[in-house]
């Protein structure tokens, strides 16, 4: 799925998100762009319900990273979800370990990964999400 999108309320964010997210497979990495209070959040969690993990969605502002355990096809499946927004240095990313996480055999997701410009090359998928209303969203997928 790729293209630009209107979208008129969080819930039909979230339908975007799942549409997005049936087409994702193992080993791509996501990234999850747009200011605060863009939507993120809401995307998101249209990612985890499609994998069955949506009631373990948390925000990893503060952790850097969340693993949330779902399934695939049936199988067991591990979707990596970051924020990279209090990360100040791609020395930090570096220590951290950062870009083994982004290797395997799972889904990753990196919100604010636009900061770093060393992880543009490791992203399968973009989205962009652009407040266009109160309650509506531009969501742009490359």
């Amino acid at each position: 799925m790729r293209g630009e999108f209107l979208s008129k309320s969080a819930e039909e964010t979230r339908e975007f998100a799942r549409r997005f997210a049936s087409g994702l497979r193992p080993g791509d990495v996501v990234c999850l762009t747009g200011q605060l209070g863009a939507g993120k959040t809401e995307f998101m969690r249209g990612i985890t319900e499609v994998f069955g993990c949506d009631e373990q969605l948390t925000s990893p502002t503060f952790s850097l990273m969340n693993i949330y355990e779902g399934s695939l096809r049936g199988q067991p499946f591990e979707l990596h979800h970051f924020d990279l927004y209090r990360l100040e240095s791609e020395k930090e990313l570096d220590s951290a370990g950062f870009d083994d996480y982004l290797s395997g055999p799972f889904l990753s997701v990196v919100e604010w990964g636009e900061r770093f410009a060393s992880l543009e090359r490791r992203y399968t998928r973009r989205v962009e999400l652009l407040v266009a209303g109160e309650s509506q969203r531009k969501i742009i997928i490359t």
